[in-house]
């Protein structure tokens, strides 16, 4: 379990660093299409070159339809507009935030859920949106008598980046399970590669923006957030459980907010690492159960494995 844990917290901190590189990217002069486009271009032909080596090495392919392979590619679009309104948010504003208004799915997950299943959320859950809520406030420095500068239609694109991660969440476990991780993941990044190249055509293959900077740019986007926590997620969710590698997870939100610290140099007050605490207190709330649970049946939780 040990080295299933570190796969996912991996996994985690490789979508933590993204906005600090889109936002490298944006200050050398790049575009939104620029960005999401090589990300998911580079992305796109990792993945299938993975499919196609474990081809190569005899692996069998499932019995899955062409159907539930063409409903694999439609549910792509929307981890195509995850990234669409997050970079958007990122152009706008500061990294450190545009993260805390994607961490809204973990309270926006449970608001769909109850309209889903008709079905109250339990006392555990209410306190967690409290506390991501009051977290956000805090993190967002909603409470200082120095209020920042923010630009609300950057505020917009992220709560769209947060719902239609949530939307991901929700239709994610329903299809393509007997598949393997990496062709799932290809079938899917398919999806996202055709709607991006639909809003925004891919003129970076043409318009020699590789050869000015946005190559190095399109691999690191492409390795970090479209093919190394998948694959990180598929070894070690299941070792993990459910509950544990939500707040493993988690370790996103402050590789995040250090980075935007460290590397651009963006101002974040104690008071909004404290908002980012109260943020991961909340996910450990929602899951405390799931990680009691699991901790009595497996005995030596933290050193299983």
């Amino acid at each position: 379990m040990f080295r299933g844990s570190i796969m996912v917290f991996l996994g985690a901190c490789s979508f933590g660093i993204l906005s600090t590189f889109v936002k490298l990217a944006y200050k050398e002069g790049f575009t939104l299409g620029d960005v999401t486009g090589t990300q998911v271009f580079f992305g796109l032909i990792f993945l299938w070159v993975m499919v196609l080596l474990r081809q190569l090495r005899g692996s069998k392919s499932s019995g899955t339809s062409f159907r539930e392979k063409l409903k694999l590619v439609a549910m792509g679009t929307s981890t195509g507009l995850v990234s669409l309104f997050y970079y958007k948010c990122v152009q706008t504003v500061p990294a450190s935030i545009a993260i805390l208004l994607l961490m809204q799915f973990t309270w926006m997950s449970l608001v769909l859920d109850a309209i889903i299943k008709r079905k109250l959320p339990m006392a555990s859950q209410v306190s967690m949106v409290i506390l991501v809520l009051l977290g956000t406030c805090l993190a967002g420095r909603l409470f200082s008598s120095q209020l920042p500068t923010f630009d609300w239609a950057g505020i917009g694109f992220g709560l769209l980046a947060a719902f239609s991660y949530t939307i991901f969440l929700a239709i994610n476990g329903k299809v393509g399970n007997s598949l393997h991780p990496t062709t799932k993941s290809a079938l899917m990044l398919t999806g996202a590669t055709i709607l991006v190249f639909t809003i925004f055509p891919p003129v970076f293959l043409v318009n020699g923006a590789l050869m000015n900077g946005l190559f190095k740019w399109g691999l690191v986007l492409s390795v970090f957030g479209t093919v190394l926590p998948p694959v990180l997620f598929a070894y070690g969710i299941p070792k993990t459980g459910l509950g544990l590698s939500a707040i493993l997870s988690a370790a996103e939100l402050p590789v995040a907010v250090l980075m935007s610290w460290v590397v651009l140099q963006e101002d974040v007050w104690p008071v909004q690492w404290l908002g980012v605490l109260l943020i991961l207190m909340a996910i450990l709330v929602a899951n405390w159960k799931t990680i009691f649970t699991r901790k009595k049946h497996t005995g030596n939780f933290a050193l299983a494995g």
